[in-house]
């Protein structure tokens, strides 16, 4: 691992647009301390961020839908300025979602496309990234169908997440209304989207994020109505999926759970999940031979653990406690395989994303 360092990070969170909602700290890790560089509002519930690749523009859900808030989804886009003690955002343009509350961003590779999951309407947009790093007008757009046998959350389908194949060739939607990873083509010159294949999660799973292992041929899959971790080994050349194994991300006799995020570390050894319920974190060990291993499950520090993020270094975790309040600084020990106590914390009006520049 890498000597102690600092790194900034944005937190996204359920605020609302006349208030503080997007913050920008620095994370000092030789003092263990968390510094607010900026506080931001003009954006109603910004649940999830993300980065461009240059680390220069930052890209913002606003998670409402016309049922409930009378308007539908919008993503804002921002250019990052950086000032000595402190780090402004300059809004640039924001644009429909062309769907109900939008949860989940991703850019591709060579970040010229944005992707906005629509938890809300089941759907998936594609939008340019243009030069100053504002928005263009959607690319393209896919809306799924269907349902699962969990009559309150599985109605619908309920796209809650997206991710891009490490060669940008395919964009892997997790569809936790449907229960299915469905996979799509992309084409880096149109942003289009064209179906390709999916596969069928266990009923009832809900799968909500996923996060690739270093060596781009395994795929992990948190579940959130199951509470599990599933495993695929990815097939580059044909595009598809194999299923492999699910572990669980709670011990036994747990209490009512939501899973919520998960990361792999950058050794690709352990592969992390957080636990919203039982407000834990599951570490789980990997070997490409043989598979998942769950080791322990440690506390967030908090309440409500909606988010996470591993600091570049590999050092500390950073969770987003959201019915606390507050952002929590967590060590990682024994090389990744075990999670300490809360070391320091940040007051935030309920927290929900961390993104690291």
């Amino acid at each position: 691992m890498s000597s102690y360092g600092t790194a900034s990070f944005f937190v996204g969170s359920y605020g609302p647009a006349d208030g503080p909602g997007i913050y920008a700290f620095t994370l000092d890790e030789s003092r263990s301390e968390l510094r607010l560089r900026g506080a931001f509002a003009g954006v109603r519930n910004p649940s999830f961020l993300t980065l461009h690749p240059t680390g220069n523009h930052l890209f913002v859900v606003s998670e409402t839908g016309l049922g409930s808030d009378g308007t539908g989804g919008a993503v804002h886009a921002f250019r990052i300025d950086r000032g000595y003690g402190e780090i402004d955002l300059v809004p640039l343009n924001h644009r429909p979602t062309a769907g109900d509350h939008p949860c989940h961003l991703s850019v591709d590779a060579d970040g010229r496309w944005l992707v906005v999951s629509n938890y809300g309407t089941g759907n998936v947009a594609v939008f340019p990234i243009l030069a100053d790093g504002s928005l263009g007008e959607m690319a393209t757009a896919v809306q799924h169908s269907g349902s699962g046998p969990h009559v309150d959350r599985q109605e619908a389908p309920h796209a809650h997440s997206s991710i891009f194949t490490p060669d940008n060739q395919f964009l892997i939607v997790a569809d936790l209304g449907i229960d299915r990873l469905v996979t799509y083509a992309f084409d880096g010159a149109t942003g289009s989207l064209a179906r390709h294949r999916e596969v069928t999660a266990r009923p009832g799973a809900g799968p909500r994020h996923l996060a690739f292992h270093p060596n781009g041929r395994h795929l992990f899959v948190v579940n959130e109505l199951e509470n599990s971790i599933t495993l695929f080994q990815r097939d580059a050349e044909a595009g598809s999926l194999r299923q492999l194994q699910t572990v669980s991300t709670l011990p036994p006799r747990a209490p009512e759970n939501l899973a919520a995020d998960i990361h792999v570390s950058a050794s690709g050894k352990h592969v992390y999940a957080s636990n919203r319920g039982h407000d834990s974190l599951a570490v789980s060990s990997f070997d490409p031979a043989s598979g998942l291993n769950p080791i322990v499950v440690r506390s967030c520090g908090g309440t409500g653990p909606r988010s996470f993020g591993i600091a570049p270094g590999g050092r500390h975790l950073l969770v987003a406690n959201r019915y606390s309040d507050e952002v929590a600084l967590l060590p990682l020990l024994a090389e990744g395989a075990d999670i300490g106590e809360p070391i320091a914390r940040a007051p935030v009006s309920q927290p929900s994303c961390i993104a690291f520049v």
